[in-house]
């Protein structure tokens, strides 16, 4: 599955921490990437329960994933889209608890 990012992905990224962006990279790169790709095989595979993905509440098609809940809180948002008859993972947010202010 290829990925893209929004521009508000892209500008917390910048803002993360070293060791909080080399963290999101493994969890992504180990298990986020092969979840995906089975995700697109079949989407009635289930999300690793190591993700926590969930739906966000406050927005309808929004996914999060939580690979950390200690020292980095780290948090993603992210959505499932189509482009081109492709099935893509568009990130919209990372960093801590307060991406969900706007997922």
């Amino acid at each position: 599955m290829k990925f893209e990012t929004t521009p508000a992905f892209d500008s917390d990224y910048r803002r993360l921490k070293r060791e909080h962006a080399d963290a999101f990279k493994t969890i992504v790169r180990e298990k986020f990437a092969p979840a995906c790709d089975a995700y697109a095989k079949d989407p009635t595979t289930p999300w690793p329960a190591a993700l926590r993905v969930k739906s966000v509440r406050s927005a309808p098609g929004v996914l999060e994933m939580t690979w950390s809940f200690a020292s980095p809180d780290g948090r993603a948002t992210f959505e499932l889209v189509t482009v081109d008859g492709e099935l893509r993972c568009r990130w919209r947010r990372v960093g801590d608890h307060d991406v969900f202010k706007s997922p």
